[in-house]
């Protein structure tokens, strides 16, 4: 747990511990802080966001296995496979699978265009975090109605 302001060294010099630090400022703050001090930021919100849809992905994989399994079976297996994919349920998996697919193409992108040490300053980061959030919602809804307009699937 952490400790509150009032029992951190004021001179920073008394801290044995070496998990206080005097800011620029003159304030003593806790060297690692938490949650209870930073705020939230889309950059953590990124952060967090891509670590889940990776592990998303590697349920989704499962879905392709069993959509191999059903071919492999005959077509009395991939046409019960398909018949749940059609599903309401079938579906909202699949509008799930869409939104993992591309949280990870734009946060892989994101993580691209940081690891050639560019946009690493506040403002671009943000901006790239904004897109690595938001994008994926917007690119899998409009990916959607473009199969529902089409007809390539429907209810």
């Amino acid at each position: 747990m952490s400790q509150p302001h009032d029992a951190a060294p004021k001179g920073g010099t008394s801290d044995r511990t070496g998990r206080f630090v005097v800011q620029p400022n003159g304030r003593t703050t806790p060297l690692s802080p938490h949650m209870e001090i930073w705020r939230w930021h889309i950059t953590m919100a990124a952060s967090i966001l891509f670590r889940a849809t990776i592990i998303a992905a590697s349920f989704g994989f499962l879905f392709v296995i069993a959509w191999l399994a059903a071919l492999a079976m005959g077509p009395d297996a991939y046409a019960c496979f398909v018949q749940l994919a059609a599903s309401p349920l079938g579906l909202l998996v699949g509008f799930g699978l869409t939104w993992v697919l591309f949280s990870l193409l734009l946060n892989g992108g994101r993580h691209l265009i940081n690891d050639m040490a560019v946009g690493l300053d506040v403002k671009t980061a943000n901006l790239l975090s904004h897109i690595s959030v938001w994008g994926p919602i917007v690119l899998s809804v409009l990916f959607w109605i473009a199969l529902f307009t089409t007809g390539r699937v429907s209810l």
